[in-house]
Order: structure tokens, then C-alpha cells, then sequence
């Protein structure tokens, strides 16, 4: 069978090409593959910054958002032959720490977990893949063209999670959320506070075209500008650029208390002057949180599940700009240009 490999930590080795089919061991649920979904990780991976080859190889099966049809499951399973699926992410260490050994994997304290198509396990780019069934999570039919969007849904849902935990403890509800960056995170992020009835605002810094025309579709505003120029004081916002002058904006421009989830990573090397004596005063006085968030554990899979298929799935195929088949793989691995979601067909 044909899938998408590289060889981590060495730029340009990602390339299509023939592997064995999946061993046995690598889970019960055999699965024919549909789509995968590329993001900025792929792309880290495939420039060589980042990424783990299984153990004893050099290369390793690109893909971590994955979209299939089961053809065989064992009958005990949670899906069968014909379902749709995804498969979750990330595994526990195997000698688990505290959060790992109870499912919370995403809050792995020692850092030993693995993750397909990432960290020392094979991905989800191959024809056909397996999966235990116990991280084969079942779609809606109805998803078949949009599915492929369930993981990045599932850590938008986390954060989501985390912040109704926050705000639950809190005695008063959100009214306004900002989520900053419309990329396919914070699209999806503006999703689920749209579905909680907040009022929405979504920054980014085109003016113009597909991303403004999706926030207003979504029943949001959209702004291009930084968020200390809109005025606003939003009681959540929910970080996705991982640009740190954005990050610090979102910190100074809550109302009280407000809440502050990142999910954007920042690249290293880049200094900021910042008054760190007025953001804590800011944070401390307002009662502030601000708290990071990434990856997912099983009920954030769910949530996702549960989102998307309450979404407009018209809006979600929207979000998918280009599909390419798996021949052509390699070359969507570099800068994305204009687009939202690429994705591999298979």
C-alpha cells in the first residue's frame, strides 16, 4: 500500500511511497483510509524541526487527522465494518503518570506519551490503517465529506472544556468570547462559542475574502485589527496565532475576570517589549486566568463529534480549500499560501 513517510529531523525527505500493510499489533480496527488533514504540524515535521521516528526506523508515516471507513472490527468494538472513523492522537505512557492512568492523556505530566504521525508511532497517511478500538471514535455518516476536521475540532472542544470548568466556578456566565487568528483553530473555536450562544468576535489580519465571509456566515464579527483598537473587553478569549504581541493583548484586554486560553505555539528567538509589572497588576486585580491548552483525550473526541455534527456542513466543507490526492502529497507540505485546510485524498 501507497502512504505519505519522512524521515524526521532531515528537511525534504517527505515522499509517497510503498509500505507493508499495518501489523496486526498496531490495533484490531482495520480502517481504508478517506482523508487526512494537514496542519502546521505536518509542516514542522516535514522542514525537520520536529517529529520521532518509531523506534528502530528512520522514517516515519506522516498524519494525525484522520478520516476512514472500517472493514473489519472485532465485534465487541465500539465501531463496525462500514462505519465512519477517526482515530484519537496521542497514547499514555506506558508507565502512566497520575494523568495518563486516568485517560487524561493530554495532561501527561512526564512527557513519555506518543502520538500517531508525531511522536514514535506510525500515522494515519497510509491507505489503510489500524487502530485499537478503544481510540476508534464513530462518526456520523452524515460527516463523510467534513469529518476530517474532527481532530482540530477536538482541541478547540478541550479548550472550550476547560473554559466552561473555569467560568462554571465563577458567578456569573460569559457573554462575550474573542478568538484571535481565523485559521482552521480559530474558525472552529469561533464554532463552539457561537454554539454556546456567546457573542462572537474574530480578529485576524486580512481585510478581506473567504475568512471574513465565514465569521459573518457563522453569525460572528470579524475584525482586522489588533484587539486593543476594537474596543472590545470580551469575558473569554481564546488565543490561536501563538504571535506573542497578539498573545499579550489578549491578557490586557479582558474584562473582570476574565478568561484566557492559548493555543498557539510561539516560535522561539523573538523579544518583546513587555510592562510585566502592569500585566500582573492587571491579571491579579481582575481575578484574570489565563491557562494553555493543546492535544485531546477521549471525551474531547466526543464533544468534537457532537459539534460538528450540530454545524452547518456546508460552512465545515467551506473550511477544506483545497484537496489533493495522495500522489501529490509532498507538495502541500510547505507554506500553505491563502488556504484554511488542506486536505489528502485517498
Amino acid at each position: 500500500m501507497r502512504a505519505l513517510t519522512v524521515e524526521p529531523g532531515t528537511s525534504g525527505t517527505a515522499r509517497v511511497e510503498d509500505v507493508p500493510e499495518p501489523p496486526a499489533e498496531a490495533g484490531a480496527v482495520l480502517v481504508a483510509a478517506l482523508a487526512l488533514g494537514i496542519c502546521g504540524t505536518d509542516r514542522e515535521i516535514a522542514a525537520g524541526e520536529y517529529g520521532w521516528a518509531p523506534e528502530g526506523r528512520d522514517r516515519l508515516i506522516l498524519g494525525h487527522e484522520s478520516l476512514g471507513r472500517v472493514l473489519d472490527a472485532p465485534d465487541d468494538a465500539p465501531v463496525a465494518p462500514g462505519d465512519l472513523v477517526a482515530g484519537v492522537v496521542r497514547r499514555p505512557d506506558p508507565q502512566p503518570c497520575e494523568c495518563c492512568a486516568a485517560g487524561r492523556f493530554d495532561l501527561c505530566r512526564n512527557g513519555e506519551y506518543t502520538e500517531r504521525g508525531i511522536k514514535a508511532i506510525d500515522g494515519y497517511g497510509s491507505e489503510r490503517w489500524r487502530v485499537e478500538p478503544e481510540y476508534a471514535v464513530r462518526l456520523d455518516p452524515s460527516l463523510e465529506r467534513v469529518g476530517v476536521l474532527i481532530e482540530p475540532t477536538s482541541v478547540v472542544a478541550k479548550a472550550w472544556d476547560e473554559l466552561d470548568a473555569i467560568y462554571g466556578r465563577l458567578c456569573a456566565r460569559p457573554r462575550t468570547a474573542v478568538i484571535t487568528g481565523a485559521g482552521p483553530i480559530g474558525l472552529l473555536a469561533a464554532l463552539l462559542a457561537v454554539q454556546r450562544g456567546l457573542e462572537t468576535h474574530v480578529l485576524d489580519v486580512v481585510s478581506d475574502g473567504l475568512k471574513p465571509e465565514l465569521v459573518d456566515r457563522l453569525g460572528a464579527t470579524y475584525h482586522a485589527e489588533p484587539l486593543p483598537k476594537t474596543g472590545l473587553r470580551p469575558d473569554v478569549v481564546v488565543e490561536c496565532t501563538g504571535v506573542g504581541q497578539v498573545v499579550f493583548d489578549a491578557m490586557a484586554c479582558t474584562a473582570a475576570p476574565g478568561v484566557v486560553c492559548l493555543t498557539g505555539v510561539s516560535p522561539k528567538g523573538r523579544s518583546l517589549e513587555v510592562d510585566a509589572g502592569a500585566l500582573n497588576r492587571a491579571l491579579v486585580l481582575e481575578n484574570d486566568t489565563v491557562f494553555g491548552s493543546v492535544n485531546a483525550a477521549h471525551r474531547h473526541y466526543r464533544l468534537a463529534a457532537e459539534a460538528l455534527q450540530q454545524a452547518d456542513h456546508t460552512w465545515l466543507e467551506r473550511l477544506l480549500t483545497r484537496r489533493v490526492p495522495l500522489e501529490d502529497a509532498p507538495s502541500v507540505l510547505g507554506a500553505s499560501g491563502d488556504d484554511i485546510k488542506v486536505v489528502i485524498e485517498f
